[in-house]
């Protein structure tokens, strides 16, 4: 049986907390706070913007949770420095597991997409700076729907673009709202669990399966082979 594995960026592929390092330099050791709060408020208003239907791209809720980030943690960042911090996001780093789990995957005739909340320039400027384009067959960005994960309409949007079936396809995501909306539409989905603290959701959908890392997807898809 074929099957396609639509894979999560922001948190998945890609490490949001990879700014981290820049604002270091800005707040010392308060970084880490900064940037969860940041990332926290970020998803928050991407999912209020999809049930208002008032869609602004990603870039806007990353800017919109950052300026709040400030307001609540009583830090002020100029201009200049707010700017630097949204560059610095579309040149975040690829996790350790991300390439070598891709080209396993690849060397398995798997079809693997990339699939986001991400703008289309944003994720290809990410792309880029991680060294993966080539890894995945193509990227499909929710931006076309207007909406965000875990809108329905969004992994409708990705089998459309991608050409196949719910039933074949899989989602590898590290974030539960993500995998809930993509089993609640038909999909199998598999949970990275990357911190083992984080807790899924007590909800009716899910994962078909949990991992520690990217690293153990070849091994299992194997198996459902």
């Amino acid at each position: 049986m074929s099957k396609t594995i639509a894979f999560d960026v922001y948190g998945t592929l890609i490490n949001p907390h990879g700014v981290v390092r820049e604002l270091e330099g800005l707040l010392g050791q308060r970084a880490g706070a900064f940037s969860a709060l940041w990332r926290q408020k970020q998803l928050e208003y991407s999912f209020r913007r999809g049930l208002m239907d008032a869609y602004s791209g990603f870039a806007v809720c990353t800017r919109q949770a950052l300026d709040f980030t400030c307001l609540e943690l009583a830090i002020k960042l100029s201009e200049a420095d707010k700017e630097a911090l949204m560059a610095a996001y579309t040149r975040l780093p690829a996790y350790d597991d991300t390439v070598p789990a891709l080209s396993a995957l690849k060397q398995q005739d798997i079809a693997c997409w990339a699939f986001s909340n991400g703008e289309p320039d944003d994720l290809e400027s990410l792309f880029a700076h991680a060294d993966l384009h080539g890894t995945v067959k193509g990227i499909i960005s929710v931006d076309a729907v207007k909406s965000f994960k875990p809108d329905p309409r969004v992994y409708e949007h990705f089998l459309r673009e991608s050409a196949v079936d719910a039933a074949d396809t899989w989602l590898v995501s590290s974030n539960p709202f993500d995998i809930i909306g993509a089993r609640a539409a038909g999909w199998e989905a598999v949970w990275i669990q990357r911190d083992p603290t984080i807790q899924f959701d007590c909800w009716e959908w899910q994962p078909s399966t949990t991992l520690s890392s990217l690293s153990e997807l070849s091994a299992y898809f194997s198996t459902l082979e």
